[in-house]
């Protein structure tokens, strides 16, 4: 090979990508050629598996690195063999795709494609004997993958840009699983469910860490969400309202009434409403009075104060009206239409408790697992990431409910702080220029969740975790993904 050939194969491959159009994730080629990326790195380059890489080499590779200069096919195996993989036992070095960096576009000859370039960025990361592996660089490449014999062969390897890069580099974490396990590694998260909503759709699922002891976390980890169950009541009961089969402001006392408050004359002020923006005046749970009786501790309607008890008032009400469990209810009006295979109020037959993500405090010790045998309107639902991301989908875009009643859910019932208030089952985040958010959070032993939705943008995140102190990763995970609207979030959380 000459010298001036060297030099001008990059030029050619940035002309044709001016050229030519960038192909769709959804492409084949897109995913052919991901697929081969795969098989070279994750099969072969990081296992040391020489085979596989030559498998996948053509007669003809050529490569380029702006430290080590250029190689050809004999050498750069001969090299990649007596150095990296020398003793792989001793020190290994792994690459990987960010995938989000990756670009395919195809190179056509007499309308067929017979060639096509990848452009992306990956990252190295380096382990030394039993220590952890640690991200140690970042780099730029395009690779040019040619058919031979109806074989995609890579062809040629130009590696660039190579710079140190830190775990602390928010965008690449994010977006690449491996920084993401080392991080939630460092923070102590056993295991991490996240649900990313883009344009009112649920896109991203990812699930990382253990769901115990030895066993990864599968995609459908099922989570107790704790109070991540009041937002889940309050779209049955509005899903009800919408049918005109309930009434928001008909006092609860038609159908039931606490034994405890049953002397109190406030008990006939109690609605749905009220409830729903927690304002009923209860505790949030009777058994933290010393007498371990229902009370109001003030005037229904009168101000805010978060209560579990309203939530299991209302199941009570619900129940004696309709005749039927809250289950069965909310499988009805929402599991069913929403196909919520994998969410319930009960541990009954049908939970696969070898997919449940064990709770653990700080110092790494597991909680026993509640298995409710009825349902608790306020907490202990499980559930999965995909699907109570598709929930808050149905909920952002008001799914099977009346414009009206939308527009009550959404609106401030009472302020709790500065730009903060709670509607109907949700907070309400005010973002400025008519932009808001709603949310609702989740806590109980060994559990941690949030979930966070932009209805005028169509972006949205929820979050799992089986910890006690989970809550440590929401703001970089809400800062990263949701943007300047996370800001705000964050901002008026902890001002």
């Amino acid at each position: 090979m000459t010298k001036s050939s060297g030099l001008i194969l990059p030029f050619l491959i940035l002309f044709v990508n001016i050229m030519q159009a960038q192909t769709e994730k959804t492409d084949p080629l897109y995913k052919t050629i991901i697929s081969k990326d795969s098989l070279f790195f994750s099969v072969g380059y990081n296992t040391c598996n020489i085979k596989q890489m030559e498998s996948l080499l053509s007669d003809r590779f050529e490569f380029y690195h702006d430290k080590g200069g250029f190689e050809d096919r004999k050498n750069f195996i001969t090299d990649f063999k007596n150095g990296l993989c020398k003793s792989p036992e001793t020190y290994q070095i792994k690459r990987v795709l960010i995938n989000k960096s990756t670009e395919i576009y195809p190179m056509y000859k007499d309308g067929k494609i017979y060639a096509a370039i990848q452009n992306g960025d990956h990252l190295f990361y380096e382990k030394m004997g039993s220590q952890a592996e640690k991200l140690v660089g970042e780099a730029k490449f395009t690779h040019l993958w040619i058919l031979e014999n109806a074989e995609w062969k890579l062809k040629s390897s130009l590696s660039f840009n190579h710079h140190p890069k830190q775990t602390t580099d928010n965008e690449t974490m994010f977006d690449n699983d491996q920084s993401m396990q080392n991080w939630l590694k460092e923070n102590n998260i056993p295991a991490l469910g996240l649900g990313i909503i883009e344009d009112e759709k649920l896109k991203q699922v990812k699930v990382f860490g253990g769901i115990k002891n030895g066993i990864s976390a599968p995609s459908n980890t099922l989570f107790n969400v704790a109070s991540l169950t009041k937002p889940v009541t309050a779209m049955v009961a509005l899903r009800l309202i919408s049918l005109g089969k309930w009434k928001l402001d008909e006092p609860l006392d038609a159908y039931w009434t606490d034994p405890d408050i049953a002397a109190d004359p406030r008990h006939t002020q109690l609605t749905t409403r009220l409830i729903l923006s927690h304002q009923t005046g209860f505790p949030n749970w009777r058994w933290m009075n010393a007498d371990k009786k229902l009370n109001f501790q003030f005037d229904p309607g009168t101000k805010y104060q978060y209560s579990g008890e309203g939530f299991e008032y209302l199941r009570k009400a619900l129940e004696k009206k309709f005749g039927k469990s809250l289950d069965q209810l909310a499988n009805e009006l929402i599991f069913q239409p929403l196909r919520m295979n994998d969410t319930n109020y009960v541990w009954d037959q049908n939970t696969d408790e070898s997919r449940f993500a064990i709770g653990y405090d700080k110092e790494g010790k597991a909680y026993p697992t509640v298995k409710n045998k009825t349902a608790n309107a306020a907490d202990d639902l499980h559930t999965t990431i995909t699907d109570y991301g598709n929930f808050m989908v149905s909920v952002m875009n008001g799914k099977n409910l009346k414009p009206e009643i939308f527009q009550e859910m959404i609106r401030k019932q009472v302020k709790t702080k500065e730009n903060k208030y709670f509607g109907l089952g949700f907070e309400i985040y005010d973002l400025g220029n008519g932009d808001y958010a709603l949310s609702h959070s989740g806590a109980d032993l060994g559990t941690q969740c949030i979930t966070i939705v932009l209805p005028n943008s169509g972006k949205g995140i929820v979050i799992f975790t089986n910890v006690d102190d989970g809550y440590k990763v929401y703001e970089k995970l809400v800062l990263h993904y949701l943007g300047k609207e996370g800001k705000k979030i964050v901002e008026t959380e902890t001002r």
